[in-house]
């Protein structure tokens, strides 16, 4: 094998250091393929080595949570005897680099993590941000994307029912494509990874390996320069109808009592699944290389086990129950072999052509990898450093209609129409609520029960004050899934961050959790699944430097019933419109305030966990009571938004009063709703804030300084996507 130089541990991303301790590890220098499994299993994508210290303060526990974090999902009981598996990934990187395959296997990868635990994947949803739609690539970024998702997801069979589409010049060069997928089990066939029984079979099933995805986990764990068009080959390549078989074939064996564990093989393939696995169960592992299916010839052990190829399982079967499995598999035309077998040594052995080419203590790979409490900045000196300006002065709207005519057709509001119907959300016949209302609900089948989620996070807000940009993302999941009348029960995360060796960015990181952790308490609200993604940066050239910090969050909800559903659509006109929350008008990081004025200035506005918990409640009750026909969170672009978003999705207008100033109407003051009630209703509750509004009716919304047709609305609405796709 190629002696090992100081050249090739920097090409395997290790420091000086972190190769000193391999070398501790090992009491020898490694070979090359001792070095590659290193280099991943140690890399910021598989170990978290930036983050780990700080993941460990968050509320992860509840009566209802059933596996917090450190398996492939989350899982929470939903009630008679079935539990909701869920988790939110990134594949950032490679869809920058090759969008539609970046995107797909993106979409691939979270569904393994979900049927990996017993479930059946019921829902997929994402968070996309994109650079300028001015920018030379983001055009071709996008399409590529929607593509990947729509092509992977409408294959496999499994609705794509919503998610959250921006744009910031901050993603120019680094784009984010964070992958969420729901799924329902069993509470009693939940199956977990942790490899156990001396001498149990080790089985590889799917697809074969071939040498895409090799060094992924590494390339993912690194900022992007010049060069990233050269690292296409590190881009996994998914086949969705291999992937639907492969459900199909998991779910069948698990249906019997042969599987002792199982792992999908996510980042760093063979390797990070066998060592997760062994590490898990406190065993070793032995793999016999010569076993393992390949699709290409020639391959070297370092290549089998560093490759990303999609579509593949690693599990522990019981003895006697390989012939079984291999049954189910092969009729699924799918690969099956048996690799290897667990042992008690601690360790990570390889054989190929009847040598040992690799022989690794486990704890050094997985428990005792590097951790690291990386420098940062204070909140304070955090501020000082992104120098956000103050708000100061803002000038008066001239007027308020065309203000809202802009803001509705901006490229962060726009309709979305022409992503969400590339996406099958109807498959499976049991999508309540899909892509344009608060949260998507999709009806555990057979049950009257629901499932509501939401994917939120608001970006700027986060730059401005990561403390409250955390406690923000999370609370407006809480309050989405609040106003379709579900409770919500727990998050999942995908962290996405650039470079945590700047103290800036690692002040980002501690304070946003600082800020998630907070909400998830106060809203008991747990965080049970998650990623993290750094170095989403890029030194290109045309690209930005950092992105903005987004820590993406995936709410999860339960309905009880979900015939008492709301939606955000007007119902009839001469109703009652009702403000829940108030209208005080900060207007510090506001959409208006950035469409309107070009600034991205003053503090994001805060977050009263006290008051957003009380009016998500009163709004749950009034549902629950079928006291109100309508309801909708107040969120990007404030009150007058909200009001358009429900006119253009029933046709129907509404006359409204006290909206007297960009203030009121465009402020975006957190843990508010709109609701509606049939003429006579009144609506009032201790603790919260509730005024009347207006009423339904008429062809336009109408108020102090603001006229506007809701047919304008929607065609200045749809004018953007269609625009520029057709451009």
């Amino acid at each position: 094998m190629s002696a090992i130089t100081p050249e090739t541990v920097a090409a395997h991303g290790l420091t000086e250091e972190e190769y000193a301790r391999v070398l501790h590890a090992l009491g020898r220098e490694p070979n090359l393929v001792e070095l590659g499994i290193f280099s991943v299993m140690w890399s910021e994508h598989c170990s978290y080595k930036s983050s780990r210290v700080h993941l460990k303060k968050l509320p992860t526990q509840a009566p209802w949570v059933i596996c917090g974090p450190g398996e492939n999902a989350g899982v929470i009981d939903i009630g008679d005897g079935q539990a909701a598996i869920f988790k939110m990934e990134s594949h950032n990187h490679p869809s920058y680099i090759e969008p539609y395959q970046g995107a797909a296997t993106g979409v691939g990868g979270i569904l393994r993590d979900v049927f990996t635990m017993g479930a059946r994947p019921v829902a997929n949803m994402n968070a996309l941000r994109f650079g300028r739609p001015d920018h030379p690539k983001m055009k071709h970024l996008v399409q590529g994307v929607v593509a990947g998702i729509g092509g992977y997801g409408n294959c496999v069979g499994v609705p794509t029912v919503g998610g959250e589409t921006n744009f910031h010049k901050a993603y120019d060069g680094n784009i984010l494509v964070n992958a969420m997928t729901v799924g329902v089990a069993d509470t009693d066939r939940i199956f977990y990874s942790a490899a156990t029984g001396l001498g149990n079979p080790i089985v590889y099933v799917g697809s074969k390996t071939g040498r895409d995805g090799i060094h992924g986990a590494t390339m993912a764990s690194a900022d992007f320069d010049d060069k990233s068009d050269e690292k296409r080959p590190t881009v996994q390549v998914g086949d969705p109808f291999t992937e639907k078989l492969l459900i199909e074939a998991c779910l069948e064996l698990m249906a019997t009592d042969a599987i002792v564990a199982i792992q999908d093989m996510g980042a760093a393939g063979l390797t990070s699944s066998s060592v997760e696995m062994a590490s898990k169960g406190g065993a070793g592992i032995r793999l016999d290389m010569n076993k393992v299916p390949c699709r290409e010839t020639g391959m070297t052990p370092y290549e089998m086990m560093l490759s990303e190829s999609q579509e593949r399982m690693l599990m522990v079967l019981k003895p006697g129950k390989e012939p079984m499995a291999e049954a189910i598999f092969r009729k699924w035309e799918l690969d099956f072999a048996v690799i290897g077998e667990v042992t008690d040594t601690g360790r990570m052995v390889l054989e190929w052509n009847g040598e040992v080419v690799c022989d690794i203590p486990l704890d050094p790979l997985a428990d005792e990898a590097p951790l690291y409490e990386r420098p940062h900045l204070s909140l304070d000196d955090y501020k000082v450093w992104a120098a956000v300006k103050p708000l100061g002065e803002v000038p008066a709207s001239e007027d308020l209609s065309a203000d809202l005519l802009s803001l509705i057709g901006s490229p962060d509001l726009a309709n979305r129409r022409w992503i969400f119907e590339q996406y099958d959300s109807q498959v499976g016949a049991d999508t309540l609520q899909k892509s344009g209302g608060d949260a998507a609900v999709v009806r555990v089948h057979g049950s009257q029960k629901a499932l509501a989620i939401s994917t939120d996070c608001t970006p700027r807000y986060c730059y401005a004050d990561p403390y409250e940009g955390g406690k923000q993302a999370v609370a407006e999941t809480w309050r989405n899934i609040c106003a379709v009348g579900a409770t919500p029960l727990a998050i999942t995360n995908c962290l996405n961050f650039a470079n945590p060796q700047r103290p800036e960015i690692m002040a980002q990181i501690v304070e946003a959790l600082r800020g998630m952790g907070d909400a998830c308490r106060a809203l008991d609200y747990p965080i049970v699944s998650g990623n993290v993604s750094l170095y989403n940066e890029s030194k290109a050239t045309g690209g930005g430097s950092a992105i903005l910090p987004t820590p993406a969050i995936g709410g999860v909800g339960l309905m009880i019933d979900h015939e008492k559903m709301a939606t955000i659509p007007f119902k009839a006109e001469g109703e009652t419109i009702w403000l829940i929350g108030g209208m005080p008008g900060h207007l510090g990081q506001s959409l208006w305030l950035r469409e309107a004025h070009g600034r991205e200035d003053g503090n994001p506005p805060p977050v009263d966990l006290d008051a957003e918990r009380r009016n998500g409640e009163f709004v749950r009750q009034l549902i629950a009571d079928g006291s109100v026909t309508a309801v909708h969170d107040i969120s990007d672009g404030g009150l007058l938004v909200a009001l358009a978003e429900m006119a253009m999705s029933s046709g129907i207008g509404c006359s409204v009063e006290g909206i007297a100033d960009a203030a009121t109407a465009f402020g975006e003051d957190q843990g508010r709703y709109i609701v509606t009630t049939p003429a006579g209703v009144e609506l009032s509750a201790s603790g919260v804030s509730v005024q009347r509004l207006g009423v339904t009716g008429g062809s336009a919304i109408k108020g102090a300084g603001t006229t506007v047709s809701v047919a304008a609305l929607k065609e200045r609405n749809e004018a953007f996507f269609r625009d520029w796709m057709e451009a």
